[in-house]
């Protein structure tokens, strides 16, 4: 098995959606806002080579939507989903599988693709997976969050017939050496991948932690739809990868790509920090 980095752009959110209660005058430390309140984001996936598999975790924002939507969330940087696979040596039609971890358009954009007036997938030899609970959601949303899921970036995954759902179960292998942990307080059955890899544990964090200044207990996301179920999840969590020193890989992070976790006067907190290619 060989884990690659993807790097698919960077994109701007409003800080103080980012993160909550937090007040700007300590979060804006830790992401410095612009004069329109907005934060610089990554746009950070994963590539899983796993023997005759090449397992791609979400896909970024991708480029379909109007200039009206980009307007809010700038897209920025020169990285790209095909630059980055390429700089490892393989293209978009190799990927076997793309494994969502949730179908907010920032995670699950680059899924789909224009073609003339036609919505086809993005990667054409793939399958993409989602979860049978979470698929509900995000095609029947409620009003709050309907804005993040797109049905240009879903519903033409399923009209492919590329679409599989894994099993709702905690822990339920995907691959040999990945298994998917659930969570629930930011979308309904958010799936993270459990990584097993050169004798370490991995965990794709998506948005259960989008960056290491999230690790702070209070530091819940004004998007996450169950704050107090994000709390329970974190407080669980977080225990659990500093006793394990888990490597967390987060997608959102701007500047840093994993990090174990210690234990500080202070609570748990970010330990070494380091690229994943170092591991």
């Amino acid at each position: 098995m060989k884990l690659y980095t993807i790097d698919t752009g960077l994109f701007k959110l409003d800080g103080g959606a980012m993160f909550g209660v937090v007040p700007k005058s300590i979060w804006n430390k830790l992401n410095p806002a612009d004069e329109n309140n907005l934060c610089t984001w990554a746009l950070r996936c994963l590539l899983i080579e796993d023997g005759n598999r090449l397992i791609l975790i979400d896909n970024g924002l991708g480029n379909k939507q109007d200039a009206k939507f980009f307007s809010h969330y700038q897209p920025h940087g020169d990285a790209t989903l095909d630059k980055s696979l390429a700089a490892h040596g393989f293209h978009r039609d190799d990927i076997t599988d793309v494994f969502l971890t949730h179908l907010h358009f920032d995670h699950c954009g680059g899924s789909i693709i224009r073609q003339g007036d036609a919505l086809v997938p993005a990667f054409k030899n793939a399958v993409y997976w989602s979860n049978e609970d979470h698929w509900k959601w995000a095609t029947q949303p409620n009003d709050r969050e309907k804005a993040s899921f797109l049905k240009e970036n879903i519903l033409p995954i399923q009209e492919s017939g590329q679409l599989k759902f894994v099993d709702h179960l905690e822990g339920v292998a995907f691959a040999d050496n990945i298994s998917i942990r659930f969570a629930n307080g930011h979308t309904d059955a958010m799936m993270l991948p459990q990584i097993n890899y050169k004798n370490k544990t991995i965990i794709y964090m998506a948005d259960l932690l989008p960056s290491i200044g999230h690790i702070p207990i209070p530091y819940v996301m004004a998007y996450d739809m169950f704050p107090l179920k994000t709390l329970q999840e974190k407080k669980s969590f977080l225990q659990e990868a500093t006793e394990q020193q888990y490597v967390l890989f987060f997608e959102h992070d701007p500047v840093n790509e994993c990090c174990v976790l210690q234990q500080t006067e202070k609570g748990i907190r970010a330990g070494e920090i380091f690229a994943l290619r170092d591991l």
